[in-house]
């Protein structure tokens, strides 16, 4: 079920977006050369900590996942792109990194995602990192009020076109609001003008996700981290978004 949020309610999730927005970029600027994943981890939960939020990822059990996650935030490294485990890696030059986090504050979530690469960076991996920011642009522009799900599918797999990346569509965007993934779900491949309509007061989270050449994917042995089937390097970037009257609003922008 969809459930359609009041403009006071969608500034309350404003508030933890801002919240998410500026620890990403905090995790942005320590992603460094010799930094562990272990170490960006335990900032994010102490920042989390001192905020008196909530993780939407500590005890979180899907499905797809194996038991509980037992971390505050996902790393993703160079062929890894989505739900990455943090473990004990220190950065390496012209790593890839994704950062996902999602947050509660107050009983209101928000969820967002961006890539950033470590050191020198490789010129493909610099244009699939720009690929994904421009997905997610495109994909933020097709969320009209009346517009339909598919148009924002479609926007993001007419931009994976254009630079020659394939699109999977098992993970994609979702709803979110009281919770981290509520309907509908936003497939990063679509048809425009199908789908459900857009309307004011609905809330989502638009993720789109590359690899340079696969749309295949598998699941580590930590049961949680999801990598391209081929070993090529990915990327990520995410925004959670309010649909309303006067056109998107983009919830996870530092204040």
């Amino acid at each position: 079920m969809v459930e359609l949020k009041s403009p006071a309610e969608i500034d309350r999730m404003g508030v933890t977006g801002r919240f998410v927005a500026g620890v990403l970029a905090e995790v942005r600027a320590l992603a460094r050369v010799g930094v562990n994943l272990l170490e960006l981890e335990a900032h994010v939960r102490e920042r989390i900590r001192e905020a008196g939020a909530q993780s939407c990822y500590w005890d979180y059990a899907p499905s797809f996942g194996r038991g509980p996650f037992r971390n505050t935030v996902c790393l993703s490294v160079n062929d890894a792109v989505l739900h990455g485990l943090p473990f004990d890696y220190r950065l390496r030059d012209g790593d890839v990194l994704s950062i996902d986090l999602a947050v509660g504050i107050d009983g209101w979530v928000a969820d967002s995602a961006t890539t950033v690469i470590v050191g020198t960076a490789d010129p493909e991996d610099l244009r699939l990192v720009r690929a994904t920011e421009e997905a997610l642009a495109a994909a933020i522009e097709a969320a009209l009020p009346g517009n339909r799900i598919g148009d924002i599918s479609a926007a993001i797999a007419g931009v994976a076109r254009s630079h020659g990346y394939p699109v999977n569509t098992e993970f994609g965007g979702h709803g979110l609001g009281r919770t981290m993934h509520e309907d509908p779900h936003i497939p990063n491949a679509g048809r425009p003008g199908r789908g459900y309509t857009l309307r004011p007061g609905l809330t989502i989270a638009i993720e789109p996700w590359f690899a340079r050449t696969t749309d295949r994917i598998y699941t580590d042995p930590d049961g949680w981290t999801i990598r391209s089937a081929d070993g090529s390097r990915t990327a990520h970037s995410e925004h959670t978004v309010a649909i309303t009257a006067d056109g998107p609003r983009v919830l996870t922008v530092a204040g």
